[in-house]
């Protein structure tokens, strides 16, 4: 039942989010077309089968046609606005298309073709542009509204890792990479995302509390996480954040079980496993797990003193009291002791909130940043250096959807923004279907003064809508293969 409401509960989150894109999208070109005089003729949210529509105001410019029809119709993923004298070459081809009647002078001022090119491209780019300013409105929103984050202090480096190579150690703080300034966890992460793909070195500045000056860290990569389909820097570079690194330090010890009949106490660390080093809870937890009824070497440490004893997990079972098999179908040890979870000290909370004057800068800043992160993502991913396994369709879409949405507001505008960013690059890409086809024949339209050939734009509309049908289908591909 919980997973169908979380089910649910996506779909809605992605209804939502691509209901507030693909408005806000239409609406700029729905505006700068009522802007330059064309008449609208309908305005939906929604593709294919219209489900109900209704007439809004007449246009003072053209008045001789019915008002725009606002619909929403079937299909969500999507919407447009059709605007009179709107050529389809994609409908038409293939077929005798029927002779045009012949325009009055009221009619052709109102048709999208009989504007000049530069009118035209500025309608066609209107939807991405409002994408764009629609981001800039998400991030200022969030830093009015406040944001927050965790402190990039270091609780554990792996042996032998990059980062132990590169003398990264526990407690440090990471506060600048590559030179620029890091408050948060997210902001190293998304720095060190911005590095995927390349080859040369990663710059890390880091503070330790015992020590009064920065210390320059620097991490050789090579063509760094290329071929990773969800790729985690701070993993590969062997660095894990202070929160998410546990001791293994037992915080309760059921009187009943193993590791009290074993002689485990409160505030014992578990230091080691049959004479191997235990570094986390994690790891601990492991060896526990695929050793139930074997005997179990454990060294602890007890009020600074090292001691050893014989530790035999039980089978875990389920609440009929059979085995509670693993994903792979083996059964689980259990001794019925927790984990104690350090408090974070108050100042590794970061957080800000800015007045509404002081957030505007820092919001077109913010999406300046994303919009140049997604640009950079796109070409690496074009020239191979990222694997095309990271796109992501309505699936992955519908899921972070819902995961931020239910985490705060903070996060989900975060989101909206940078979906916002992509879908505003994306249709600027010179492809025939999208904005960025359609001004990119405008502009061939004005250096030879005259359009493109009917057959040519024909031709451009069929290639177009399989490059697009291609991306689509490689994205679901990916959504599904995470799921499987």
């Amino acid at each position: 039942m919980a997973a169908i409401g979380s089910i649910l509960f996506n779909v809605l989150a992605l209804l939502v989010t691509l209901g507030i894109l693909v408005t806000v999208h239409e609406y700029g070109h729905y505006r700068a077309g009522r802007y330059f005089g064309v008449q609208i003729e309908r305005f939906s949210i929604g593709m294919g089968k219209v489900l109900f529509a209704w007439r809004g105001n007449p246009d003072p410019k053209n008045l001789w046609a019915p008002p725009t029809e606002f619909a929403i119709s079937l299909l969500p993923l999507g919407g447009y606005v059709k605007m009179f004298g709107e050529q389809d070459p994609v409908a038409d081809a293939g077929r005798e298309v029927e002779p045009v009647p012949a325009l009055t002078d009221e009619q052709r001022r109102g048709a999208l073709t009989s504007k000049p090119p530069h009118q035209r491209a500025v309608i066609y780019a209107a939807g991405p542009v409002a994408n764009f300013l629609l981001a800039i409105v998400l991030y200022w929103l969030m830093f009015v509204t406040g944001v927050s984050g965790l402190a990039p202090v270091v609780g554990f480096v792996e042996p032998d890792s990059s980062a132990a190579q590169a003398d990264l150690r526990p407690n440090d703080e990471i506060v600048g990479v590559n030179g620029k300034a890091t408050e948060t966890w997210q902001a190293v992460r998304m720095q060190m995302l911005d590095r995927l793909g390349e080859t040369g070195a990663l710059q890390l500045t880091v503070k330790n509390p015992d020590a009064t000056q920065s210390r320059e860290l620097t991490l050789p990569i090579v063509a760094w996480l290329s071929g990773s389909e969800e790729p985690d820097p701070l993993a590969d570079l062997g660095i894990v954040p202070f929160h998410q690194h546990l001791p293994a330090k037992i915080d309760t010890v059921l009187p009943e079980g193993r590791a009290a009949a074993a002689g485990i106490q409160t505030d014992d660390l578990i230091t080691a496993a049959n004479s191997k080093p235990v570094q986390s809870w994690s790891e601990w937890l492991a060896v526990v797990q695929a050793n139930p009824e074997q005997d179990l070497q454990v060294g602890i440490e007890r009020d600074g003193l090292a001691l050893s004893l014989t530790l035999r997990p039980a089978v875990r079972l389920d609440d009929t009291g059979q085995p509670l098999l693993s994903a792979a179908g083996q059964t689980q040890g259990y001794i019925g002791a927790a984990v104690q979870v350090p408090m974070l000290p108050e100042w590794m909370n970061r957080s800000e909130r800015l007045n509404p004057l002081t957030a505007v800068p820092k919001a077109f800043t913010e999406t300046w940043d994303n919009v140049g992160f997604v640009l950079s993502s796109m070409k690496k991913m074009l020239i191979g250096l990222i694997s095309v396994k990271n796109l992501s369709g309505p699936l992955t879409i519908a899921q972070v959807a819902g995961q931020t949405a239910s985490i705060g507001l903070e996060y989900y505008l975060g989101f909206l923004a940078v979906l916002s960013i992509s879908l505003g690059i994306f249709n600027l890409l010179p492809i025939p279907i999208l904005d960025g086809g359609h001004l990119l024949y405008c502009g061939v339209e004005a250096l030879i003064r005259r359009p493109v050939p009917r057959q040519l734009q024909e031709w451009g509309m069929q290639i177009g809508l399989l490059l697009v049908a291609g991306f689509m289908f490689l994205a679901l591909y990916n959504d599904i293969s995470r799921l499987l």
